[in-house]
């Protein structure tokens, strides 16, 4: 199935190369009950992370920067991301999950995403 996205002009053209780039990620990623899809959600401010099960649709776990645990911290965005991957991380494994596929949304693997996969990782959980 093919997916477009309009060619934008001035500073929206960042928010389409990202979502272009999201599109070439998720044709080969899918998430399966066995291995759901951990999703990265990267702004400005905070970042978000959900364990997806594509085939039933549902959100098993999730965690953000917004959460109360977090949200209160005077820690820079890479450390509120470590927070987050070690939160998403915890409640995946409660909800039964042990691995994952890792979807980093468009953005590059670098910085606070490769800082969250790492505390996820270093929770127990497998990607």
């Amino acid at each position: 199935m093919a997916y477009g996205v309009k060619i934008a002009k001035g500073h929206a053209r960042k928010g389409a190369a990202l979502k272009r780039r999201h599109i070439r990620v998720r044709k080969r990623i899918s998430g399966t009950p066995e291995r759901p899809r951990l999703v990265v959600t990267r702004s400005n401010r905070h970042m978000v992370a959900q364990v997806i099960d594509d085939i039933a649709g549902h959100t098993l776990a999730s965690a953000s920067t917004l959460d109360v645990s977090i949200r209160g911290g005077e820690a820079d965005k890479s450390a509120q991301a470590q927070q987050v991957g070690a939160l998403v991380a915890e409640r995946a494994k409660a909800a039964g999950v042990e691995a994952v596929v890792f979807d980093r949304g468009g953005n590059q693997y670098a910085g606070r995403i490769a800082a969250l996969a790492d505390a996820a990782r270093e929770a127990g959980l497998k990607f």
